[in-house]
Parts: C-alpha cells; sequence; structure tokens
C-alpha cells in the first residue's frame, strides 16, 4: 500500500490517518468540517489535498447513516480502488449499498473495536487500534485482492482481523459495545439530579462506569438507532432482570413482611447479582484457572529504592488496565519484622505483570511514560 484516502476526519478516521502516515503511506485527508480537516492534517495525519490518481484504498470514517451515500459517491468520483469503512454497524450499511448500487466486487465492510471516550481529531492517536480486533464484513462480491488490501489496512494500524457476517457481527456489538454504552449513559443521566454532596462522593467506580457516556450523543444516537433490530432485544431482557431487582428491593425495604417473604427477596436479588458473576467469568476468568485466557507476562524493573512495587501498582491503576495477575519470583523477601509486607527493592528486583495480549501493549507504553523498565 503505498496511498490512501481518509474520508472523515473525527477520532476513527484521524486516528487511522496517523497510522498510515506513520508507515510511509501518503494519505488524502477528507472532510466537510473544514475545521476538522485542517486540525487533522495539522497533526501530521495527512494531506488535505486530494489525489490526483486512485488511491490504493479509500477509509469512509462517517457515521452509520452517512456510510452508504458517501461510500457511492467516492466510489462515482473513483476516489480509490479498494474501499472500506469503520462504521460500527454493517448490516444497514452493506443494505444502503446494494440499493444505491455501489460496486461491492471493491468494498469490504470494516469496524475497528477501538475508540476513547472523547471525539474528534485532537484525541486520535496513531496506536489507537494496536491489538484491538478489527471486523472485517466482506460480501460474497468481494475480490479477493480487495479483501487483501483490507487486511493489509488493518495490519498496518497494528490491529488484529476478525472476519464476521455483517448479521453476526451486529449482534456482538449490540451486546458487547452499544448495550453497555446505552446503560452507562442512562446512569451518568442519574447524576444530572442529584444532590451536589452526593455527586462529590462519586469514585473511581461510578468514574469507570460512566466513562464512555460523554461520547458524542448524536453519533451514539445514530449507530444505536441502526442496529436498534440487535439491540432492542438485549433492552428487554435487562429491563426483566431490572425489575426483578427493583421488586426485590422494595419488598426488602418494607417493614411488615414476613421473615420467609424477606429471604425470597434477597435469593431473587442474590440470583440477579450471581448471573451477572457468570457473565463477568466469560471475560476475565479465574486467574490460570479452568478455561482461563491466554495472558501476556510484563517484566518490570523496579530499580532502587524509589521504585518501590506499591508505587508501581499505583501506576498501574492510574493507567486504568486490568492486571490477571502479578509474579513476585523476582522479588526479594519482605522483611517479616515489619508490619508492612512490602519488600524493598534492589537494583535486581522486577515482578511480572500478568496482562490480556491486547492490554500488553497500552500498559507497556503507559509505564514507559511513567519511567518504568518494562520488557
Amino acid at each position: 500500500m503505498h496511498t490512501a484516502a481518509v474520508v472523515g476526519t473525527g477520532l476513527i478516521g484521524t486516528s487511522i490517518a496517523l497510522a498510515l502516515t506513520a508507515r510511509g503511506v501518503t494519505t488524502h485527508l477528507i472532510d466537510r468540517d473544514p475545521d476538522r480537516l485542517r486540525i487533522a492534517a495539522a497533526r501530521g495525519a495527512g494531506t488535505p489535498e486530494p489525489p490526483s490518481a486512485p488511491v490504493d484504498i479509500a477509509v469512509i470514517a462517517v457515521p452509520p447513516s452517512s456510510t452508504a451515500r458517501t461510500l457511492a459517491d467516492h466510489q462515482k468520483a473513483e476516489l480509490a480502488r479498494v474501499y472500506t469503512d469503520v462504521a460500527s454497524v454493517k448490516a444497514l450499511p452493506q443494505a444502503e449499498c446494494l440499493a444505491l448500487g455501489c460496486d461491492t466486487t471493491t468494498l469490504v465492510g470494516g469496524h475497528p473495536l477501538a475508540g476513547r471516550e472523547r471525539s474528534g481529531p485532537l484525541a486520535a492517536r496513531a496506536e489507537l487500534f494496536q491489538d484491538h480486533h478489527w471486523v472485517l464484513t466482506p460480501s460474497p462480491d468481494t475480490s479477493e485482492s480487495a479483501l487483501n488490501r483490507a487486511l493489509e489496512l488493518v495490519s498496518l494500524c497494528g490491529a488484529v482481523p476478525v472476519l464476521l457476517d455483517p448479521a453476526d457481527h451486529d449482534r456482538a456489538v449490540a451486546l458487547v459495545s452499544h448495550l453497555p454504552h446505552l446503560m452507562a449513559t442512562l446512569i451518568a443521566a442519574r447524576l444530572r439530579e442529584g444532590e451536589e454532596y452526593a455527586v462529590r462522593l462519586a469514585g473511581r467506580g461510578m468514574r469507570d462506569a460512566t466513562r464512555v457516556a460523554s461520547g458524542d450523543a448524536g453519533l451514539w444516537a445514530d449507530i444505536l438507532a441502526a442496529n436498534a433490530t440487535s439491540l432492542a432485544p438485549l433492552l428487554t431482557e435487562l429491563s426483566a432482570d431490572l425489575a426483578t431487582a427493583a421488586q426485590a428491593l422494595s419488598r426488602l425495604s418494607a417493614t411488615d413482611q414476613a421473615p420467609e417473604a424477606t429471604a425470597d427477596a434477597l435469593a431473587d436479588l442474590t440470583a440477579v447479582l450471581h448471573r451477572g458473576v457468570e457473565g463477568r467469568s466469560r471475560i476475565s476468568p479465574p486467574y490460570d484457572g479452568p478455561g482461563a485466557l491466554p495472558h501476556t507476562v510484563l517484566s518490570v524493573t523496579l530499580g532502587g529504592r524509589e521504585r518501590p512495587l506499591a508505587r508501581l501498582l499505583d501506576d498501574v491503576d492510574e493507567a486504568r488496565l486490568e492486571l490477571t495477575g502479578l509474579e513476585l519470583a523476582g522479588l526479594a523477601p519482605a522483611d517479616s519484622g515489619r508490619p508492612d509486607t512490602r519488600a524493598t527493592p534492589t537494583a535486581a528486583d522486577s515482578v511480572g505483570l500478568k496482562v490480556a495480549p491486547d492490554v500488553a501493549h497500552a500498559l507497556t507504553e503507559a509505564l514507559r511514560n511513567r519511567g518504568w523498565t518494562v520488557r
């Protein structure tokens, strides 16, 4: 790949352009918003000048409701030899592309599963997609050369390709992306009417649970509407669980209830919570237990006395990335006479941080930026 065009210079489009430019690909930026275009170009994402000939690949990075029309317009103008998009819904844009008569032989649907709570070109990062999944949804008409070009794009951005049917993709992201975003937003909305002293008590749990609620409301309304068919059944199931929990808590708050009724209400509430524990275990299994996910071990040198284990763990916590385990074999034993069981590190001390493979790169960069030596 030598040339590319990115249509839409928001967070995802600009991040793709930054990644491609960093790998030596001449990248042309296109956007109807001149300010966003200027900012993306100023950040080194590419050139705002139009290409003089069809580029190797064009990335359509616009909201789902605009994807098909934007693609059709640029195919008509012969912008590129191959086209892909980054819409987080696939079935609807694909159907609209067919209705508009787009050339599906040169089209590969795509969706990089990465993002940030901030939007726009200022929030873009070249490493945004590193080790993240990037779904591709080629149609039966998609040519082998077009698919290979899309796979090259994913590779240049450092992501991991996953091939899915559009409908399967939409059901998957409804479960693991769209539903969580909607729930985070609904939880955050409760803060609007909360007393000031209560809001000031919000800690990391609330901040983490509502982090994505800061996203562009208009864009997310577009996304959720485009995936309504897959999302609506999940909301119905969730509503049933919420109703069960609400009814159980209502019964538990009653003061004139028989002990048996109180026990039943507590059992209903516990069952709802237990199902959550079971669901969570599918994405975060017990450390090294049966069915545990593969992990990567990052070796971190603790250095001298100014780099205690406690500070390392604080920095991991600040990076908002989750460990799956900790290996202390390289750490000298703690002084058993001290109430604080932390060891005093020497120059040779090191610990192993066990993380999921898709977290390894981000945590390595975060710790190196804080002065740690990571291998």
